[in-house]
Order: C-alpha cells, then sequence, then structure tokens
C-alpha cells in the first residue's frame, strides 16, 4: 500500500481518554476526532473557521468523550447576540450534525506517544 504523501497528514491533537476512533458507519462514541480535525458545516458557522478545531467541541470530563456544544451547551456556543435562540439550536442541532447517525469520518487515525 503506498504511503500517503506529507501533504496528506494532518496532525490533530485529542484528549489523552478520548476513546478510539470508531469504524466508519459505527456508532459515534465521542472520540472527537471528526471535529477536531475540521468542523462540520454547523461548526463553521458556530466557529467562523474551515479549518482547524470547532469551536463548539466541548470535552466532557465525566463521560471521558467530546459533546457537540450546539447541543449540550447552546448558549454557550453563541454569541450574546444570538444566546436566544439556544433552545431552538439546542433541539435542531442534534439532527443537522446527524447525530446517532454513525461515524463519518473518513479520516484515518494513527495514535504516537508524544
Amino acid at each position: 500500500m503506498p504511503q500517503p504523501s506529507t501533504s496528506d497528514w494532518q496532525v490533530v491533537h485529542v484528549h489523552p481518554r478520548a476513546p478510539a476512533k470508531p469504524a466508519l458507519g459505527a456508532v459515534c462514541n465521542g472520540c472527537g476526532v471528526c471535529c477536531v480535525s475540521a468542523p462540520c458545516p454547523l461548526g463553521i458557522v458556530l466557529s467562523g473557521r474551515r479549518t482547524g478545531a470547532c469551536a463548539a467541541l466541548r470535552w466532557d470530563d465525566a463521560l471521558g468523550r467530546y459533546l457537540c456544544g450546539a447541543i449540550s451547551q447552546p448558549a454557550a456556543v453563541l454569541g450574546p447576540r444570538w444566546r436566544w435562540s439556544a433552545p431552538l439550536l439546542g433541539r435542531l442541532a442534534r439532527r443537522w450534525i446527524a447525530a446517532g447517525v454513525g461515524c463519518d469520518a473518513t479520516v484515518e487515525t494513527v495514535k504516537t506517544d508524544v
């Protein structure tokens, strides 16, 4: 199998306790790889960026996994001007990010001891 060029690699840092990325299509386990590598369309709107980690991503220490802040803490990811819409965002975000549909991150992960 040919090795990808170095331009195909992206180093992302996830919480040391984050679970390993599930197989494509498997149930989401909160590994955070998808959201750390690039924001989804909703994350682009909330983060104001197209690359890098999504600003809405939240680590939940009690659960030992990442959560989408648009679902778990909608008021916290919205600016003061839009905080009034937090209840609506909380209800709609689950559908918009396809929560529960399955892992759609096509990235491959390699764990290092760095």
